[in-house]
Parts: structure tokens; C-alpha cells; sequence
């Protein structure tokens, strides 16, 4: 299951635009903030016990000197009370960005590109994975793959906003 904050458009495209590309993480913060207190269809935030951000590849977060999925991560752990794990994924091959490529070379990029560095602390959890955007869902099926394949119960996916395609 995977839901969304909005629509990658109009003044949610450009809050992300401001947090992820000129590192206004204040933004970020709130979106965090507004992601947790919003109601979803069919995914309630309170029923999972554990919250991961999709991590960055170590070189990409000194590019940008913050993961955004784990700014967002930290507002919604915060305000449902719920344990908050950004070490256990963990993203060991850097790939292309996922923003200059197509559906299926996404789905390649990311194949094989996340690993779980602990399966004891995944183990029967149910995760809520949280990224910024849903564009094919290539990184988000992966991730939940491998931590599915790590022992978690179950994995759903929330996300600021998904594209229109």
C-alpha cells in the first residue's frame, strides 16, 4: 500500500522544490508536520510500529547535507510516538538519480541497491516506509522488498506527494 500527501504540483511541487533542491529544511520540517496530522485512505499512521526513511548512499547525503525522506520520517515518528529506525536500511550501491531517468531504467537503478544492515530490529515490525515523492514506485517496491525479505510483517509506503503519471 502506498499513499501520498498530494500531487506532485502546484504549491506542494514547489515546497518540496524548495526543501530537497535549496535546503530549506524549515520546510521540510513542516511538510513532515502536515504529513503526519493528515488522514489517509485505508492507511492509518498509528497502526505501524515502526518508521524508515528511505536512506540516501553515503555520497549523496554529503551532496546534499541532509536526507530529506528522514527530515519527513522524524515529524511523523514525533507525532504518532512511534520508533523511529534510519540505520537499519541502508542504501550500499550509489545510483543515478532516479529523477533523470524512465520507468523501467528506474526499476533497474535501484534493484539491488538497498540492504538491511541489522534484521533483528525489523524482524515482525510493521514499517511504514516514508519518502518524498512517488513517481513509479521503482525505490519504494525495492526497499519493501528487502525489508520484506528481512523478516518484516508488513510494509507501506507514504510519501509527500506522487506524480501524475
Amino acid at each position: 500500500m502506498a499513499r501520498a500527501l498530494g500531487r506532485y504540483e502546484g504549491p506542494l511541487l514547489d515546497a518540496i522544490h524548495l526543501f530537497k533542491y535549496h535546503q530549506n529544511v524549515a520546510v521540510g520540517e513542516e511538510l513532515g508536520r502536515m504529513m503526519a496530522l493528515a488522514a489517509y485512505d485505508s492507511l492509518s499512521i498509528g497502526a505501524y510500529s515502526l518508521i524508515v526513511p528511505v536512506p540516501l548512499h553515503p555520497k549523496r547525503l554529503r551532496e546534499r547535507g541532509f536526507n530529506q525522506s528522514l527530515i519527513l520520517a522524524r515529524q511523523v515518528a514525533k507525532r504518532h510516538a512511534i520508533p523511529l529506525d534510519f540505520q537499519t536500511l541502508r542504501r550500499r550501491v550509489h545510483t543515478e538519480a532516479q529523477v533523470r531517468l524512465a520507468g523501467k531504467e528506474r526499476t533497474t537503478n535501484v534493484r539491488g541497491a538497498f540492504a538491511v544492515k541489522d534484521r533483528s530490529r525489523i524482524e515482525s515490525e510493521k514499517i511504514l516506509l516514508i519518502d518524498d515523492v512517488y513517481t513509479t514506485g521503482s525505490t519504494a517496491m525495492e526497499c519493501s522488498r528487502v525489508l520484506m525479505r528481512n523478516g518484516a510483517r508488513e510494509v507501506a509506503v507514504l510519501t509527500l506527494a506522487k506524480t501524475s503519471g
